[in-house]
């Protein structure tokens, strides 16, 4: 099994299981405060695995060059506000549903990284993005009438413009990350994505945690307050981006955002056994749409 298909799938669990455990956060904290617990908090895993990675190997991380810098800063400011809509989407129709929504990420990164980056795949995984888009939607309609009504009410609800609009800046982050990653003069894809992650979790701890102790001094302290439940969120962020971040690195955008619309999975099953929501036939049928998609882009890479 290729590198990048083996941490794209890791990403997806890792991603799923953090923000399972960000929405139990929400009981005690605010949308920028369970936001600002993954970043904070994995500043410490995010340098263990850094150094861990760079003991093992041999190697001394990259220097970072002000280009690098501006376009993490970029890439750490569309995550937030990402990650923030997200959560917003969650509280309009719950967990699952908000994630397929964002999961519309997969085509908008196809498409941004072909505009930006000057990525190409094939018309197989061209295919097999619209099929897996095609399953969030159900996914996302299950429950609701369906046809050109119905999806127009749908995207017209706040867990759609949330979660939409999430997908948006996840995609967006994506390419800024690569592109970042591409500055650095290192021949080691692996110790450039870790490097780029310690970076960009400490610029979001600075941008996000600012913003929090400005705004919501009360929360700024919650924050360290709910330090055991926040811990593991920062755990699994720093593992889960180290992985996303890898599969940037060593295959083209569209991909890794393709396969990990197998997080769906993940999410039906932590939404029912962790969070303990209902899932529907239409929700399971939606969720074997998605792998069929990914099934097809893994066959056109």
């Amino acid at each position: 099994m290729p590198l990048w298909i083996a941490v794209t799938l890791s990403a997806a669990l890792f991603q799923t299981w953090r923000t399972a455990k960000q929405q139990k956060l929400r009981g005690q904290l605010s949308v920028n405060g369970a936001g600002v617990v993954r970043y904070l908090y994995g500043v410490p895993f995010g340098l263990l695995l850094l150094l861990a990675y760079g003991g093992l190997s041999g190697q001394a991380p990259p220097a970072p060059s002000l280009p690098f810098m501006a376009l993490v800063a970029a890439g750490g400011l569309a995550q937030i506000l990402a990650t923030n809509l997200l959560i917003l989407s969650f509280g309009a129709r719950g967990f699952a549903v908000g994630t397929a929504y964002a999961k519309t990420e997969a085509v908008q990164g196809a498409i941004l990284a072909l505009l930006l980056l000057g990525e190409r795949i094939s018309a197989l995984a061209w295919l097999g993005i619209a099929i897996g888009v095609g399953g969030v939607l159900h996914l996302s309609l299950a429950g609701r009438e369906t046809g050109p009504r119905g999806l127009l009410r749908a995207a017209a609800q706040p867990a759609a413009l949330y979660g939409l609009s999430a997908g948006t800046g996840f995609a967006l982050t994506a390419v800024l990350i690569k592109a970042a990653n591409q500055e650095l003069p290192h021949p080691d894809p692996i110790l450039r994505a870790l490097t780029t992650l310690v970076a960009a979790n400490i610029l979001q701890t600075i941008m996000q945690g600012g913003w929090l102790a400005w705004r919501e001094p009360e929360q700024f302290r919650a924050v360290f307050r709910t330090w055991r439940d926040s811990l593991p969120v920062g755990a699994l962020s720093a593992l889960g981006s180290a992985c996303w971040f890898t599969g940037f690195a060593l295959a083209p955008v569209a991909l890794v955002r393709a396969l990990g619309q197998t997080e769906i999975l993940f999410t039906l099953l932590f939404s029912r056994f962790y969070l303990r929501e209902t899932m529907t036939r239409a929700e399971v049928a939606g969720a074997l749409v998605v792998v069929f998609g990914v099934v097809l882009v893994l066959a056109g890479r």
